[in-house]
Parts: C-alpha cells; sequence; structure tokens
C-alpha cells in the first residue's frame, strides 16, 4: 500500500502496477474515504481489505480520524473493531 497525498489516494500495487485505490478528502484531522476501487481482474482475492486494512493502519500512524464515505471502508470497520476507535465523532 502506497500513501499518494498529491492524488489524494492510497494505491495498491502489484509489480508496480495500480491494481486498486481507496480515495479521499482530508478536512481537517479526519480522513474522509470516499472511493474505493479494486481492478476487476483483481476483485475477489481479498486485496480490497488489504488496501483498506493498510489505509486504516496509516491514518491511525498519522494520529488522524476516518469518517467512511466509502460503503466498503464502512464495511470494512463495521466488520474489523479494531478500527472502530479511528471513527471520527
Amino acid at each position: 500500500m502506497i500513501h499518494d497525498p498529491a492524488a489524494s489516494r492510497y494505491e495498491l500495487r502489484l509489480d508496480g502496477e495500480v491494481v486498486g485505490f481507496a480515495e479521499y478528502v482530508l478536512r481537517g484531522d479526519t480522513v474522509v474515504f470516499t472511493h474505493t476501487e479494486i481492478r476487476k481482474e483483481y476483485e475477489g482475492r481479498g486485496l480490497g481489505g488489504r488496501l483498506v486494512g493498510g489505509a486504516l493502519d496509516q491514518v491511525r500512524e498519522d494520529g488522524r480520524t476516518v469518517e467512511p464515505r466509502c460503503s466498503f471502508v464502512a464495511r470494512y470497520i463495521e466488520l474489523h473493531p479494531e478500527y472502530h476507535d479511528l471513527l471520527a465523532e
């Protein structure tokens, strides 16, 4: 997982190729996730979870909170209680 702040997204790369991304908008100290996408040919391999888990770990490391506007990110957090503390009030 690579954070590309200039593009406002986290990317998942395999062999140097971007196979998925999670876009966000930064509002103060809150990362508002707006869209997550994995290329069709890579779907069903758990890569979305790997991408979002890595992005959330980075958010935690940066001392920020999360607002999951993207349904994939929202569901991931719902299923992984270890990330509930990142949710913005």
